[in-house]
C-alpha cells in the first residue's frame, strides 16, 4: 500500500519538484500551498506531511495542529530555509515529528520524514558546523524580515516575537563590515 504525502509549500516550483520526486519513490502525493486551500484535506488521510515554515505572509507552524487534528498518527517534517533553534523546539511542540533546513536533498526530506528527531539524525559535516550555519541562517532571516518590515525595528521584533530591544541588539552585534 502507498505511503500517503501531503506537501504544503507556497513556492510552486519547488512544491512540483518535491510532488514529482516522491511519486516516483512511490508515495501518493497531494500538494497544496496551505491546508485552507485545499478543498478536500478534511476528508483525506496522510501518513506523512511536509510543512514549509514560511507561507507567504503565513507560518507553517500554524498548519501542524490543523493537520494533526484531522491525522493524529500524521509524521510531520517541518522546512525552512530559516532555520533556528527557537522555530524548531516551537514545531517539535506543536507535534512534528523532525525538523530539517533548506537546501536539503530528497533522500534527507525522506529520511527526515522517517525519523523522530529524538533519534536524531544520522551525524553530517553540517551537523558539526550547526553553530555558524545557525548564526548565519539566524541573520538572514532578520534581515529577510526586517526587508518585509521596511525596515521598522518594532514591527520586525513583533513578527519575530522578540522584544524590540533584544533584535536591536542582534542587528548591532551582526553589523555589516
Amino acid at each position: 500500500m502507498k505511503k500517503s504525502l501531503l506537501i504544503v509549500e507556497d513556492e510552486a516550483r519547488f512544491r512540483e519538484t518535491l510532488t514529482k520526486e516522491f511519486r516516483e519513490r512511490g508515495y501518493a502525493v497531494v500538494e497544496s500551498e496551505s491546508v485552507a486551500k485545499h478543498a478536500g484535506f478534511g476528508t483525506l488521510s496522510f501518513d506523512f506531511a511536509i510543512v514549509d515554515l514560511r507561507l507567504g505572509e503565513k507560518s507553517g507552524l500554524d498548519e501542524i495542529p490543523e493537520i494533526l487534528s484531522k491525522n493524529p498518527k500524521c509524521r510531520i517534517l517541518m522546512l525552512t530555509g530559516f532555520g533556528s533553534i527557537a522555530t524548531a523546539v516551537r514545531a517539535v511542540k506543536l507535534g512534528a515529528t523532525n525538523y530539517l533546513t533548506k537546501p536539503a536533498s530528497v533522500q534527507d526530506i525522506e529520511l527526515a520524514l522517517w525519523m523522530d528527531s529524538q533519534e536524531g539524525m544520522p551525524p553530517s559535516i553540517e551537523a558539526l558546523e550547526i553553530g555558524e550555519s545557525l548564526a548565519r541562517h539566524e541573520r538572514e532571516y532578520i534581515e529577510f524580515v526586517m526587508q518585509q518590515c521596511e525596515g521598522n525595528v518594532s514591527r520586525a521584533a513583533r513578527w519575530l516575537g522578540i522584544h524590540r530591544q533584544s533584535l536591536q541588539r542582534k542587528l548591532r552585534k551582526f553589523t555589516p563590515k
